[in-house]
């Protein structure tokens, strides 16, 4: 199914993403996910709903949908955008706003001018301020009223009607001293502008790491192309105009254009950006190259491989966004929460004014100030930033890192993780094997052709060791060569032998002896057999230290030996071993593990696919190239153990992040609302203390990006 991917300005909040959320719902489209922070909308795409009706639709509801250049909609829909509006963003309309609202406050220093103080005067400065707010507070109200979820332009809005209709009304009437509310019209739409100015400040900066990343994704490429002589030219056109199969020319200190592979030249390449890891990587002829990463040092020529949203940079960023649009259970109950906010409030607010008007000797004017308090000081925006801010901010450090969250449901379940299980090859090991020990009954020579003449047909890493050890111009030829699951490869020369390489399943019937890799027979015979080894990566004790130093149990889980996964048990101070399994079993013994403690499953995301999904998180070590094929939640991008520590020290703190702001966002409103109640606080004032509320969840999420986590 594809999947349609929306760009959309306008949202300030949750309520706004879950009123786009219930509009594409009740058109009937699948798999929605909406992220007011990146702006992201995605949903499955339906035939019979065409795009420009859905899009016309997210406009109707006081939104807009942007569109890269190129990308426009037909000529003569209303979606199409040109020249930024005046007063298109909440930074100038705070600064409209503060021209007018000014002189109004001066009373509050107390200066008392007396022209100011004039009810005509104080009408003509608020009333510009007022219509730029109706405008745009009333209006977005009003749509959100229309979609089903009111959102806090509907408290502002009633808030500065109220005001303003009694001011109005007290001019109109000659009884102005009684009834002179302007200031607080204007004071609230202004600190309001300013709170959103602010709150838009800080939100974007939880997303400067994914920033970072995007902006890598448009640069220039010296493209190779030949004239009607067959010269060879290079021309420079932007990355985004190039096609799969064309010839890139990369020099020192430019980035890589697109995803490429190398076809002459050798280069040492920086790839921070996308796996973490500062020390430049050497790649030579057939070797990767991935869009974004910089050549420190060499030239290369490259084909391009991928393109657009193919490439692995592309991936990231849709993982990663995807990541963020998921909504983890703590903030679904925010979510249903900020949805009956609004109307709590505004019943809140009837009440207040009520209560306050017939029960106490404060009046009707000090009653609707109380009440207009309440609308203003009440913010559902910050029950639902909690959650997203954090997120943002936890995803776009990992992503910076190396480390990708393919849900974020993964971030919050890391803080009950009580045991690791680690495969052995590729995870604890480098998976780059070497020829440790080799014995042969026949000539050493021919027994060295005839291993090296079956392993070259073979893709295992054992089987690569040994045809690049003992590679020759000479090998044997065979009428037919297949590769036995569980046994080994399997040949038949042109003389009629059998020939097999494999492990000691197929010599079973041969010798007694299980310690040796390969098994070399011939007509059913043993004639020799082979010993590897692979390298532990240089991290990975380490890493098991600081698992065990946070009170985490660590279990190998191998198909390997149960000699050799207790050797790398021992060196690694293992807790547990369970060997010899295959995947099916693995898969079991996941599930066993996983219904007595919560556990996360590190493996290379292809072999141990079933094994992963069993988990509580699944964690692959794996190639870049096949980012967006891992069964694994969670995809170590440097190839190593290395930020292991960090994914889990990140989602443990990312979780205790949403948890604060979600306390800062109740605990506000809990006390914010029966303080103005009872007339403790001022509109203006409330407007003020509203507008900061989500700045401070903005500035304690951001935290994450420095904060020591492991």
């Amino acid at each position: 199914m594809e999947t349609v991917n929306l760009k959309v300005k306008g949202m300030s909040c949750t309520n706004c993403a879950l009123t786009i959320n219930k509009y594409l719902e009740k058109e009937g489209l699948k798999n929605v996910k909406v992220n007011f922070i990146g702006g992201d909308v995605s949903f499955d795409a339906d035939a019979t709903i065409p795009k420009i009706k859905i899009e016309k639709g997210i406009e109707r509801l006081g939104y807009e949908v942007m569109h890269e250049a190129g990308n426009e909609p037909e000529s003569g829909s209303e979606i199409i955008k040109t020249n930024k509006r005046f007063l298109s963003t909440n930074f100038q309309r705070f600064i409209f706003c503060l021209i007018f609202s000014s002189p109004l406050f001066l009373h509050m220093l107390g200066l008392h001018i007396a022209v100011i103080m004039n009810a005509y005067v104080q009408l003509a400065l608020t009333l510009p301020v007022f219509i730029l707010g109706m405008m745009y507070f009333g209006r977005n109200g009003l749509r959100s009223i229309i979609g089903g979820i009111p959102n806090m332009d509907v408290l502002i809005a009633i808030g500065s009607i109220a005001s303003f209709s009694y001011s109005l009304y007290g001019t109109l009437t000659g009884q102005a001293e009684q009834f002179m509310f302007y200031e607080t019209t204007a004071t609230i739409i202004t600190l309001v502008f300013m709170g959103n100015w602010l709150e838009d400040k800080s939100v974007e900066t939880t997303q400067s790491a994914l920033k970072k990343l995007a902006i890598t994704q448009k640069t220039m490429a010296n493209k190779i192309v030949y004239d009607e002589n067959q010269q060879e030219q290079i021309i420079t056109i932007e990355n985004t105009q190039l096609k799969l199969d064309d010839i890139v020319l990369i020099k020192t200190g430019e980035p890589v254009p697109m995803d490429g592979v190398i076809t002459w030249g050798s280069v040492s390449v920086n790839e921070a950006l996308l796996t973490g890891e500062s020390i430049p990587v050497e790649k030579n002829i057939n070797d990767k190259l991935i869009g974004g990463s910089t050549i420190e040092s060499g030239s290369a020529q490259a084909r391009i491989t991928a393109v657009g949203k193919d490439t692995v940079l592309s991936n990231i960023l849709k993982l990663v966004k995807d990541a963020q649009a998921e909504k983890p259970p703590m903030q679904q109950l925010a979510d249903k929460i900020s949805a009956v906010f609004v109307p709590t409030v505004v019943a809140i607010a009837i009440i207040t004014f009520l209560a306050n008007y017939f029960f106490t000797t404060i009046g009707f004017s000090n009653s609707l100030l109380r009440s207009i308090a309440v609308l203003v000081i009440a913010c559902p925006c910050a029950m639902g930033l909690a959650t997203p801010a954090a997120i943002a901010v936890g995803l776009g450090r990992a992503a910076r890192n190396g480390v990708l969250f393919k849900n974020a449901k993964s971030l919050e379940v890391f803080k009950d993780i009580r045991q690791v299980i680690f495969d052995k090859t590729g995870t604890l090991t480098t998976g780059k094997f070497s020829i440790s020990n080799y014995h042969f009954l026949i000539e050493e020579t021919q027994g060295k052709r005839i291993a090296f003449s079956l392993e070259k047909f073979s893709n295992h890493p054992i089987a690569k060791c040994i045809s690049e050890a003992w590679q020759t111009n000479n090998a044997i030829r065979w009428t037919s060569v297949d590769e036995v699951k569980g046994l080994g490869m399997k040949a038949i020369g042109l003389n009629g032998s059998t020939y097999i390489a494999g492990s000691f399943e197929a010599a079973r019937h041969l010798t007694q002896d299980a310690t040796h890799n390969v098994y070399i027979i011939r007509n059913n015979e043993l004639i020799g057999w082979v010993d590897v080894e692979d390298e532990i990566r240089t991290e990975a004790k380490d890493v098991i230290s600081m698992l065990h130093s946070k009170n985490i149990k660590t279990i190998l889980l191998s198909g390997d030996r149960k000699d050799k996964a207790n050797a790398v048990a021992q060196r690694l101070g293992i807790d547990e071993v369970i060997a010899e399994q295959s995947p099916e079993q693995k898969s079991q013994w996941v599930a066993k593990l996983n219904a007595i403690a919560p556990t996360a499953m590190v493996g290379d995301g292809i072999n141990d696919a079933p094994a992963l999904a069993k988990s509580a998180v699944g964690i692959s070590l794996s190639d870049a190239s096949h980012i967006a094929m891992q069964s694994a939640q969670v995809v170590l991008m440097n190839n190593g153990l290395k930020n292991l520590p960090l994914s889990l020290g990140l989602g443990k703190h990312t979780f205790f992040t949403i948890r604060q702001n979600l306390f800062w966002a109740f605990l506000y409103n809990i006390i914010a609302i029966p303080v103005a109640a009872f007339g403790f606080l001022t509109p203006t004032f409330g407007a003020l203390v509203m507008g900061l509320s989500d700045v401070v969840l903005a500035i304690n999420s951001v935290k994450l990006n420095w904060k020591k986590v492991i």
